[in-house]
């Protein structure tokens, strides 16, 4: 992923919805180095900041992942007029902005923010920090059509065999790399109960080493570590309150 621009439809921001703030903040300091400040409910690795945590409402521990608009209102009108859900309308976080909540036709959940206060992140591509964002979805064609729509992301088919696999990046780059992709989830996936979900890959410098630290600290692992070709090598965990992530070793 390369340096974040914070164009249009770029990711910018991560939110971690987390009952136990204080354990979330241990569990993430041993396995990606964060230190939490819970005056200001964000992540940071070396002073730089990485995500936000808050308590979940009603919903379970998840993470949000946030792409950046201009317009919050609007793309909340695009995302209606493409078959999406507002679930939580546009609304000011001091400190970070306008954002909002949605879910798009297959039930995935993400959001916007539109910057104030914080343009985003402080760090990505760096061991701790946001590498990539994915969609897996049981639907790609149709997640192709709502998300072009919405954010005009230019999308890329990639050959990743037996499964479609789409690449995206912003709209407005004329020199477009992926910041993340949207996969059709294989038919394995859906009959272990596999639903379509946003998950965010953070970059580290040992995969192998960073799932077994999240096991230790009670985490339970989706996808061992596996080598992807052209792409790292890479793995998933629901973290010990059950929000979805992944690793990334490029």
């Amino acid at each position: 992923m390369p340096p974040i621009t914070f164009t249009p439809g770029s990711p910018n921001w991560l939110t971690l919805a987390a009952p136990d703030l204080a354990a979330a903040a241990e569990f993430y300091r041993t396995v990606l180095g964060w230190r939490f400040d819970p005056a200001t409910g964000l992540f940071a690795l070396d002073g730089r900041a990485v995500a936000g945590a808050a308590r979940p409402g009603a919903e379970a521990p998840t993470w949000h992942v946030h792409f950046h608009t201009p317009d919050a209102d609007a793309t909340s009108e695009a995302v209606v007029r493409a078959g999406g859900t507002v679930r939580t309308a546009p609304a000011e976080v001091p400190g970070l902005g306008r954002t909002a909540h949605f879910a798009d036709p297959s039930g995935a959940t993400f959001a916007v923010l539109q910057p104030v206060g914080r343009a985003g992140f402080d760090a990505v591509a760096t061991p701790g920090a946001l590498n990539r964002t994915e969609l897996y979805t049981t639907d790609a064609a149709s997640a192709r059509t709502f998300y072009q729509a919405v954010f005009g992301w230019q999308l890329t088919e990639k050959p990743f065999p037996g499964l479609l696999y789409l690449g995206f990046a912003p709209a407005e780059e004329s020199h477009p790399a992926d910041r993340g992709g949207i996969m059709q989830l294989p038919q394995a996936n859906l009959d272990a109960g596999s639903t379509p979900e946003w998950h965010p890959y953070f970059t580290v410098t040992d995969c192998d080493a960073a799932l077994a630290a999240a096991a230790e600290g009670g985490a339970v692992v989706l996808i061992p570590a596996m080598d992807v070709p052209t792409v790292g090598r890479m793995g998933m965990f629901v973290d010990p309150q059950g929000a979805v992530l992944a690793v990334l070793q490029p």
